[in-house]
Formats: C-alpha cells, structure tokens, sequence
C-alpha cells in the first residue's frame, strides 16, 4: 500500500528478524483488531504489512522497491528478467515475476476415480447419532404390534391373559421411550442444520491470489460430496488470527490447507514436514501447517487430521509434486489435491461431525458465510 512504511506501521527496524517482526504483528494485532476496537481497514493493512515482511521474497522485493527513488523511470513495477552467473554464462531466473498471475487450475474430471461415484442426492447424516434412528423405531412398533395379535385368535386363560397384558404394556413402554427419542432426534437434527448447517462454506479467503484460487477449487470440486464443509480464515486454538488458510471437514476427517505462490519446480517433503524443492532444501519460503496441524489434533482428538500444501507458480513455469502424499503437511498440486483428497473423503461422503464442525467453526475468524454457501 502506497503511502505506508510497512516498517514503522510494525514498529522494527528493516535489519528485523522474522521473529521480532512476528512477535510486533502480534502485539499490535491484540489493539487494531476490530474485536478489540480496531477497525477493518487498519487491520488490513497491519495483516499487509506482517505478510509482506515476514516472507523473505515478498519482503526483498518490498524493499527494492521502496528504496527506488520515486521518478516516473522508476514507478512502474518491473518483471523479473533472467541474469548471467557462474563460469559458463547461462541464463538463469533469481525470483518472481511481480506482474504474473497463476493460472486457473483446471483438473480433468475423466481422470477422477469418485467423481461420478457421488451422489450428490446423498440425505446428510449427523454424527454422533442422537436417537435410535427410524430402523429401531419401526422395528419396535411392528413387534408391539405382533405382540396383540394372539388375543384374537387365542382362548388364553385368565392367569395367562394377566401376564399377556403385563407384557403387553411394558412393550407399550418400552416403543413409546423408543419414539419418543426418535422424535427428540429428529428435531435435535433439524436444530443444528438450522443454526450450523444451512451452508457449506463459511469465512472468507484472504487477500493473496493463490487463496482465491484454492477458494474456488474447493467450491468448484468439493462442495459434490454431501457431507463436505468448507472453511476459511481459521484461528490456531487461543489465536485471533487467520493462521490457517482454508480447512475441509468431511465426517470424522478434516484437512487443513495453506496456499502459497513459489517458484516453479518440483516439491516435496519429509514426514516431519522440511520441504525440498528439486532435491535441495526449500529455503524460499516457510509454512506453519505442521505445527497447526499438531494443535487441531488435541481438540478433535477424534478425528483423522492431515494438512496440505497446495504450491502455485509464481511466474511461468510448471510446479510438480511427489505421487505419493505421506507426510504431515506434503505440497500437491490443485489437481493432485482435488484426486487424492477428493477421494479420501468419498468415502465417507455423506456424514457430518457435530462436535467437529461446531468446534472448527468457532475458529473462524470471519464468521461471514462466503458465496455460494
């Protein structure tokens, strides 16, 4: 943003650590969010300036830019162009291009075993059950039922017709309770569908290109599984903050998501999360989801929780990713994520976790339901 040093807007000194300069994000976010009696636009630009400053490309490119004198040679944001380096002069690309936008994922539908194994018709079902369900109850009243045909057709004897009745009227008992918590389920369901349920995506996405991006996959792809639920802006627990980007609750199974735009070339991680890129380790930018990952798991110690990394290009080029996905947090493609998570939460597509979804919810930070919800 034109106008503001994103260096005295934080209060530190532009030779800053990434921890001091996290550590001022957070004093001041306490203040200037809106909760606190901040207001939106200033806690926009503090969020601006801490994600700017805190990843060291943006923050390079930030700081070229703003020592520049402001000439009209010099106002226009320049593309990044190959240098020569090294013995043999070969041409090589240093950083990002600031002018290039990643493409639309585009994800071929032929090549996804559970897309047309869906029924998206699919009635959603709440978990933990909270009544005997309609099986049970029926099944109950059909032998209550049987249960008064033998007074038609047989002569009992009056000892016999005493202890008839008797069982006859704790049965009655009996499928009443059984009904009447049926019925109470029932209405138990219809509740929360009304106050939690009425959409399936909440938040909204932040402000880079490659979460509005991640944004419109999910809701593109996902949203045909019933039970999917979809979430963006989410606190770790005791946070204020959006410290994870987007978040899938399918039945007892969530995965967390972080988007980020790097360098095109191939991605991968270890299983405690250090990422590699072409073989070497990736030192071009960071992500938090192992950590957040660790914190979703001691409140919903219930569920299977994985995390993501969805890697957009940042300048023209092709971003490839290991096959095989094992990891806490492994970097996918779009397409790869839609495949390979897409069909871990088909199978169990209609199911909705009350607990986790209410739980998971309250760690929005925006409660606004998003488009299309």
């Amino acid at each position: 943003m034109r106008g503001i040093d994103y260096y005295e807007l934080l209060g530190v000194g532009r030779g800053a650590s990434t921890t001091e300069i996290k550590s001022a994000y957070r004093s001041l976010a306490k203040v200037m969010h809106p909760d606190a009696g901040g207001t939106d636009g200033t806690f926009r630009m503090l969020q601006e300036a801490y994600e700017t400053l805190k990843d060291p490309l943006r923050r390079r490119d930030y700081d070229r830019r703003s020592t520049r004198p402001t000439s009209t040679a010099t106002r226009t944001r320049p593309t990044a162009h190959p240098r020569r380096t090294g013995r043999t002069g070969r041409l090589r690309d240093f950083g990002d291009d600031p002018a290039f936008v990643p493409p639309v994922p585009k994800v071929d539908l032929g090549d996804i075993p559970w897309w047309h194994l869906v029924d998206v018709g699919q009635q959603v079902r709440y978990a933990p059950a909270a009544g005997p369900g309609h099986a049970p109850a029926l099944l109950a009243m059909s032998g209550w039922v049987l249960l008064l045909l033998p007074v038609v057709v047989v002569d009992f004897s009056p000892l016999v017709l005493v202890v008839w009745l008797a069982l006859v009227i704790a049965a009655a008992m009996a499928v009443f309770r059984l009904v009447r918590r049926h019925v109470t389920a029932a209405r138990a369901d219809r509740a929360f569908a009304a106050e939690f349920d009425s959409g399936t995506v909440f938040g909204q996405s932040g402000d880079q290109p490659c979460e509005h991006l991640t944004a419109d996959l999910l809701d593109t792809y996902l949203t045909r599984i019933p039970g999917v639920r979809i979430f963006h802006g989410l606190a770790w627990p005791g946070s204020v903050f959006a410290d994870v980007d987007h978040a899938v609750l399918c039945g007892r199974r969530l995965v967390l998501i972080e988007s980020k735009t790097w360098l095109p070339g191939h991605y991968e991680s270890d299983e405690d999360g250090t990422l590699w890129r072409n073989g070497h380790p990736f030192r071009g930018g960071a992500m938090r989801l192992p950590d957040g990952v660790e914190a979703y798991r001691k409140i919903l110690p219930w569920l299977d929780i994985r995390g993501a990394l969805l890697v957009y290009p940042s300048r023209a080029g092709e971003i490839t990713t290991e096959k095989l996905t094992e990891g806490i947090a492994p970097p996918m493609t779009p397409e790869q994520f839609v495949r390979d998570v897409g069909e871990w939460f088909a199978e169990e597509p209609a199911t909705v976790d009350r607990d986790a979804m209410r739980t998971v919810l309250r760690q929005v930070v925006s409660q606004v339901r998003a488009a299309g919800a």
